[in-house]
């Protein structure tokens, strides 16, 4: 997909397995949310080929659109309705749709049903979309940025909806700037940058170093000019290390007694002062930068939320 002379996917390829909850991460600009549209069928692929259910979305569109949700970073309600207004009005576009009163009181919109859209907090409108995206009962349902606004409270619950939508058979594919989120709930992540796909694995898959070290060093002022290769030549082969920003940098090589003595020492001989040196596995923040150099920008009941329907057509 070609926006003038940027290319915004270039040649990326990538498999959502059915029944998982599967995490697309980039950063800004790196495709992430063309790549979703076409999936979604908003916008037609210039070149290659996109399969959602099986179907091309945009030829079969009118087949696709009903075993769909789609959570829209935007809203995607109008400015006057009231929150529960809108989501009855979306209720009643689908043949066999949730309970809304079910689905209001599990994300927390009751207080807030009779409330005008335009004056929900952001995490209020972040749940009514993600109400209106699951109220159709939809085998796939594609959610961006599901938490943004939320307090802690209300992230959680909505991590605990999301999991138990994967476990009831519904595939769950997200994006998110939170590190934390998709490596707590993604069965597969799917890593992007300049259009391309740079990793995949699981969160275990991506984080683990094996039998390697790794150490995060963050140091009081701004490291020297050149540190990494100095560090990197103080370890020897082997050793990878990776500035993360101008106080922080990771070190990942083979392991012995001796590999926190050697930062110590470098840090010594270059006049550097650490405020924090943590040995221990990499998390996907971690993994994230070393990939991109680029930092990302910023009550439950026990009732199924989606009945299976007949069939078990794969995404």
């Amino acid at each position: 997909m070609r926006y003038g002379e940027k290319v915004a996917v270039d040649g990326l390829s990538l498999t959502v397995g059915r029944q998982t909850i599967t995490a697309v991460l980039g950063p800004n600009g790196a495709g992430k949310t063309t790549t979703l549209e076409t999936c979604e069928g908003y916008r037609k692929p210039q070149q290659g080929s996109v399969r959602v259910l099986g179907l091309d979305p945009v030829r079969e569109r009118r087949d696709l659109l009903p075993r769909i949700g789609v959570m829209l970073q935007g809203g995607g309600a109008w400015s006057g309705v009231r929150a529960m207004e809108m989501l009855d009005h979306v209720a009643r576009l689908h043949a066999h749709p949730l309970d809304t009163a079910m689905l209001s009181d599990r994300l927390g919109l009751g207080d807030c049903g009779r409330t005008p859209y335009r004056r929900l907090s952001g995490g209020q409108q972040q749940r009514l979309g993600l109400a209106m995206a699951l109220v159709g009962r939809p085998e796939i349902v594609f959610v961006d940025e599901p938490t943004a606004g939320m307090d802690p409270q209300a992230r959680r619950t909505t991590w605990e909806l999301l999991t138990e939508l994967r476990d009831d058979g519904v595939t769950v594919v997200l994006t998110t700037h939170y590190m934390d989120e998709a490596e707590r709930l993604a069965d597969q992540i799917h890593i992007i940058d300049h259009g391309r796909l740079i990793a995949s694995g699981s969160p275990l898959e991506l984080t683990r170093g094996g039998t390697h070290a790794t150490i995060r060093l963050v140091v009081t002022r701004p490291f020297p000019p050149g540190s990494p290769d100095s560090l990197r030549a103080a370890f020897g082969p082997g050793t990878e290390v990776t500035l993360l920003d101008e106080v922080s940098l990771l070190v990942t090589g083979p392991a012995d007694a001796s590999t926190l003595a050697k930062v110590s020492h470098w840090c010594e001989v270059n006049d550097v002062l650490p405020e924090s040196l943590t040995l221990g596995q990499r998390n996907l923040e971690d993994v994230f930068l070393q990939l991109t150099g680029r930092q990302l920008s910023s009550t439950p009941t026990s009732r199924s939320l989606r009945s299976r329907v007949a069939g078990d057509p794969e995404p």
